[in-house]
């Protein structure tokens, strides 16, 4: 047990604290009498608004201040969703705890219809991500994507004041901030496959310190650490990044897992699909040999289009 407050790093957004809080809760409940400090820390991608992550850095704008503070011994711990964690992690820094997956899928919230395939001819969808974007247009070439950033309360206020007719979002977040009612549906799998490691939450800290290190181990997910390490290894083999459109879903049923993976050109006009299978100490193999399958069937194609 620490002799001090364990400092507990976090992004300053509804989302995030919301995140935050489960997560300190959780290791509290699981090391009574520990005390605890939120450090609010603010990222990049918290002040820039009106650019696409894929234009401004990628996914790693989300976590990289986070990661500085913990090098600079000012928090010990860094929440994170998972799906914001870039594919590698920076020298000495471990994610040393996922906890048990919210659901993965995402929501449609539109005022204009009820799924995705019933929008209107041209109804315009906002996104900033390039996963959705590709698979709003591989089923409804027909749709005009809108860029939409910010966090889940600006994205809804931006809907309803008509800057677009539907946006996605995960639905894991609405249920984080209670507002799962808002979705008028949940997309299935089969239409929009979840972006890799969504509805995970991680802990990132110092790789050597093991008194921390002991705190988080009671709350760790054996069950999702599994499917998250396929999926990331899937994304590795394809260096994937939020440049990138990739979707992944490892799902696991007894001693067995199962991967689906996704790779898009942007528009939507292509995509390739591969699986895997076998047991779950095979994950991460699992996972990169479905990344390599992916790489194979999109050949140059793939490359070329996003030089």
């Amino acid at each position: 047990m620490l002799n001090r407050p364990l400092r507990i790093g976090t992004r300053g957004s509804p989302m995030a604290l919301a995140q935050t809080g489960m997560v300190r809760d959780r290791i509290v409940a699981a090391n009574p009498g520990l005390e605890t400090e939120l450090v609010v820390v603010t990222t990049v991608a918290d002040k820039i608004l009106d650019r696409p992550l894929s234009e401004i850095g990628g996914k790693g704008l989300f976590t990289k201040e986070l990661e500085q503070a913990l090098y600079a011994n000012e928090v010990d711990v860094a929440v994170h969703s998972m799906k914001d964690v870039e594919t590698w992690l920076p020298e000495g820094l471990v994610i040393a705890c996922i906890l048990e997956r919210d659901d993965p899928r995402d929501a449609f919230l539109s005022p204009h219809a009820e799924t995705l395939l019933a929008l209107p001819e041209g109804a315009r969808v906002g996104t900033s991500s390039l996963r959705r974007a590709a698979q709003v247009l591989m089923h409804r070439p027909d749709l005009k994507v809108v860029p939409l950033r910010g966090n889940a309360n600006t994205r809804m206020r931006k809907l309803e004041a008509g800057e677009c007719d539907a946006t996605l979002l995960a639905l894991a977040g609405l249920q984080r901030l209670n507002l799962q009612d808002i979705a008028r549906s949940v997309l299935p799998v089969e239409t929009m496959l979840p972006a890799v490691a969504q509805g995970a939450l991680g802990i990132e800290c110092r790789a050597g310190d093991s008194e921390v290190r002991a705190l988080l181990a009671p709350i760790a997910c054996a069950t999702t650490t599994t499917a998250i390490s396929a999926e990331r290894a899937l994304l590795a083999e394809l260096d994937g990044s939020c440049r990138t459109p990739i979707a992944a879903l490892a799902r696991i049923d007894g001693d067995r897992l199962r991967l689906d993976g996704l790779l898009f050109l942007p528009d939507g006009s292509r995509h390739w699909a591969a699986s895997g299978e076998g047991p779950i100490a095979d994950a991460e193999r699992i996972g990169r040999e479905a990344g390599a399958a992916l790489k194979a069937q999109a050949g140059e194609t793939y490359t070329a289009r996003l030089q």
